[in-house]
């Protein structure tokens, strides 16, 4: 992944699908979705019964990561 948009990722706070899948994190959504069942993506957070979201430092972490080649 070469796309560098930690800087567009806010400090705290929680991102949605549409927000994160391609625009910060440049894959589709069933490879975003096998990669959570693998264990490569931070697991999703449920708020509501239809609204699931990524807690922004965990999707921080997750881009510096695939940036530092890990």
């Amino acid at each position: 992944m070469k796309a560098n948009h930690e800087s567009t990722v806010p400090a705290t706070g929680f991102i949605r699908q549409r927000a994160l899948i391609p625009h910060i994190v440049p894959v589709s959504a069933s490879t975003w979705w096998r990669w959570i069942a693998q264990g490569k993506a931070p697991k999703p957070v449920k708020l509501s019964d239809r609204v699931t979201a990524w807690r922004a430092e965990d999707i921080r972490g997750f881009l510096a990561a695939q940036g530092s080649g890990q």
